[in-house]
């Protein structure tokens, strides 16, 4: 039985750390998760991968709001990248999209090339583009690895039938992440076959991760892919 990864979104040294006692297998480390997450301080990456044991992946994003940037805050992403890889982070987290909300070739590919040779997360900004198939596609051909995606819905448990078929097409891996908690993680794994899974596991943005949560949900998750085998 394999048991699927565990990937915690954490927005603090002291969530990155109680992930990593519960038993998570990797972070996303960031910042400001009630904006939904921006690139966290050098300070804090360089804690992290000092005290953090599992792999460390770093979101990229500049701010708030949408996925659209500009020369200026390209710069600042790139930068931030080339900090993240002498600070010896695991990989990387990011997405760009363009005016349509589609994704834009051009600064991804150059996202890309900078983090390389670490394997990249194109996060839920996939979740506004048109097209699902048409998008997984370009984010296999640009180089991506993994895909954080809701399903192009509000939560992972509604967008499931769509995270089902993109798992199903293994381009990439597809994580499922938005409202994975205890209570719907069994139906999860069962509807979309996802070997990774995304979540904060906080009941508030604001909220500090607790380690026994980890570990309660770890076992859920033991417990469905038992099931499902």
């Amino acid at each position: 039985m394999n048991r699927p990864l565990i990937e915690i979104c954490a927005g603090s040294l002291a969530s990155a750390a109680a992930a990593q006692a519960g038993g998570a297998d990797r972070i996303e480390l960031c910042a400001e998760l009630p904006l939904g997450g921006i690139t966290p301080s050098r300070e804090t990456i360089l804690a992290a991968k000092e005290k953090i044991r599992i792999p460390v992946f770093v979101l990229v994003r500049p701010r708030g709001d949408n996925f659209i940037y500009s020369e200026e805050e390209l710069e600042t992403m790139l930068a931030d990248i080339a900090f993240c890889k002498s600070a010896g982070v695991d990989g990387f987290v990011f997405g760009v999209l363009d005016e349509k909300n589609e994704i834009d070739p051009g600064p991804n590919k150059l996202l890309l090339e900078a983090a390389a040779p670490l394997p990249c997360t194109f996060h839920r900004a996939f979740d506004l583009c048109a097209d699902a198939l048409q998008s997984l596609n370009l984010l296999h051909q640009l180089g991506f690895t993994r895909l954080l995606s809701s399903g192009q819905s509000s939560s992972a448990i509604e967008g499931a039938a769509l995270l089902g078929e993109l798992v199903k097409r293994n381009l990439l891996t597809v994580m499922p992440g938005g409202g994975v908690r205890e209570e719907n993680i069994a139906t999860l794994l069962r509807l979309t076959k996802a070997k990774e899974f995304h979540s904060a596991l906080l009941d508030h943005p604001a909220g500090i991760l607790r380690q026994e949560r980890v570990r309660n949900f770890k076992q859920l998750l033991e417990a469905a892919a038992r099931d499902s085998a």
